[in-house]
C-alpha cells in the first residue's frame, strides 16, 4: 500500500507551496529593487548627458558614481519644452519620462511626418542646459531617437549656444548589429560630429549623414557607418524629426532669439 507522503495530493501541495513561496520572493525582490534599479537608470542617463557636453568620458570606465552626481547636479540643469510651442513650462524635469509619456495617448501625438518611425511623440521634451564655473551657458543638449536597422536607437545632440555648431552625438541606447551599426557608439565616429553645423546660412537643415566624402568633409556633413546603410539613415532620419517642427525647431528658433537668457 503506497505511504500517504507519496499521495498525489501531497505532492500537488507541496509543489503549490513552493511556487506560493517563489512567487512572494520574486515579487518582494522586485519591489525592494526597484528604487535602486529606478537610480541607476537615472544615473546612467545623467552620465550619458556629461559625456555628451564632454565634461566627462564614458568610454574610459573608471568614472565614479560620486563624479557623476557632483558634476550633473554642479553643471547641468534640465528643463521641460513644450514642443508645440517651444516655450519652457513648468514641471520637475529630472523626473519626467519623455519614453512614458510617449506612451500616454493623453500626453502624446502621432506626428503627421513620422520619418524617424517614433509612432508617437510626447507634448513634452526635456532639454539640459549646462553651464561652466562662471555660470555662463555652454551647450545644450537635445534629446533624440529615431528607429535604425533593429531598434529605436536613443541619443543625446549636444549643441554651442548658436543652437547650430554640434558639440558632440551620444548614443546611450540602441540594439544595432555590433561592428556594424553599432558602430555609433565608437568614438572615432562619434568624433566626427564635433563642429558640424546643422543648418545652412538661410536656416534649412543642412546636415547630411552620407558616402558622398566630398559631402562628408564639408561643415554640413559626416561619414555614414560603413555597412551599416539602414543604422545611418535612421540617424539621418532622426535628426531630420527632431530638428523639424514637430521636434524642438520651435525650441530653438525662440532659444536664439533669447529664449535661453
Amino acid at each position: 500500500m503506497a505511504s500517504n507522503k507519496d499521495s498525489f495530493g501531497r505532492t500537488l501541495f507541496v509543489v503549490v507551496g513552493l511556487c506560493l513561496i517563489c512567487s512572494v520572493l520574486v515579487s518582494t525582490a522586485a519591489v525592494l529593487l526597484k528604487p535602486i534599479q529606478q537610480e541607476n537608470k537615472l544615473l546612467d542617463k545623467q552620465k550619458y548627458i556629461l559625456d555628451a557636453a564632454s565634461l566627462i568620458n564614458t568610454k574610459e570606465g573608471n568614472v565614479t558614481k560620486k563624479e557623476i552626481l557632483s558634476k550633473y547636479e554642479q553643471y547641468v540643469e534640465a528643463r521641460l519644452v513644450d514642443l508645440k510651442t517651444g516655450e519652457f513650462v513648468e514641471g520637475d524635469a529630472n523626473v519626467y519620462d519623455q519614453r512614458k509619456a510617449s506612451r500616454d495617448t493623453a500626453r502624446s501625438s502621432i506626428p503627421e511626418n513620422d520619418v524617424a518611425s517614433i509612432k508617437r511623440v510626447a507634448d513634452k521634451a526635456v532639454v539640459y542646459l549646462v553651464r561652466n564655473d562662471e555660470g555662463k551657458l555652454t551647450s545644450v543638449i537635445l534629446p533624440i531617437h529615431g528607429y535604425g536597422l533593429w531598434s529605436t536607437m536613443y541619443a543625446f545632440l549636444a549643441l554651442d549656444t548658436d543652437l547650430n555648431t554640434v558639440q558632440g552625438l551620444v548614443y546611450y541606447d540602441q540594439g544595432e548589429t555590433p561592428g556594424l551599426g553599432g558602430e555609433v557608439e565608437n568614438p572615432k565616429w562619434k568624433a566626427l560630429w564635433k563642429g558640424k553645423e546643422l543648418f545652412d546660412a538661410q536656416g534649412n537643415l543642412a546636415i547630411s549623414v552620407t558616402k558622398n566624402p566630398v559631402v562628408a568633409s564639408s561643415v554640413h556633413g559626416v561619414d555614414a557607418l560603413s555597412g551599416a546603410t539602414l543604422t545611418s539613415n535612421g540617424v539621418q532620419h532622426s535628426l531630420d524629426f527632431w530638428l523639424g517642427k514637430e521636434g524642438f525647431a520651435d525650441f530653438i528658433a525662440k532659444a536664439r532669439n533669447g529664449g535661453l537668457s
